[in-house]
């Protein structure tokens, strides 16, 4: 019986648990959205919710009192990084002052290709992230070279990458020959 278990093993042990929690903690604060699996999500979001509420609870006390100091040192137990544990401080715990829990937002994906394993996507709310969303436009002399048509466009395109030519430079530009084999030259 798993009376009183509370977590997931994840298949792994303990060190490498912690380890995988920590590094994933980091990577969600630092870009404010990751994608994994639905167990580690479900694991990950107590992990990371934690963590902002220590830096809130620093941030809170103001710079002052040697609270902030205690939670930063807190913190930096579990999130190694010392970038990562400045923007938790200055931008995401700041964000959530208001805010009692639920700092994170676990969005269910789909199916990974390989294993069928369910993904999700795990964010900080507030900072939506939308795959669709331009994030760079091209530049003015840059124009976006428009999709192949069909599969005869397709494969002559790939034959052409994989003769050396690009479709950017020069097209009679010569393509050094591989050395190779036992033959001598």
């Amino acid at each position: 019986m798993r009376h009183r278990v509370a977590h997931r093993k994840l298949g792994r042990v303990t060190e490498h648990r912690i380890s995988m929690l920590r590094n994933q903690a980091t990577a969600l604060i630092r870009h404010e959205h990751i994608t994994t699996t639905v167990p580690k999500a479900k694991e990950l979001r107590p992990f990371v919710e934690r963590l902002i509420t220590i830096a809130k609870r620093g941030v809170a006390e103001g710079a002052g009192s040697g609270k902030v100091l205690h939670a930063r040192r807190l913190i930096m137990h579990d999130v190694q990084d010392g970038e990562v544990v400045s923007k938790l401080f200055a931008t995401i715990a700041p964000r959530f002052a208001s805010r009692q829990g639920g700092y994170t937002r676990l969005l269910r994906l789909g199916f990974r290709r390989g294993d069928s394993a369910e993904v999700a996507q795990v964010e900080l709310v507030g900072s939506e992230f939308d795959p669709r969303a331009k994030t760079d436009t091209p530049a003015d002399g840059d124009a976006v070279k428009p999709k192949a048509a069909g599969v005869g466009d397709r494969l002559r395109a790939a034959a052409a990458r994989l003769r050396g030519k690009k479709g950017t430079g020069d097209e009679n530009e010569a393509v050094p020959k591989r050395g190779g084999g036992k033959g001598g030259r």
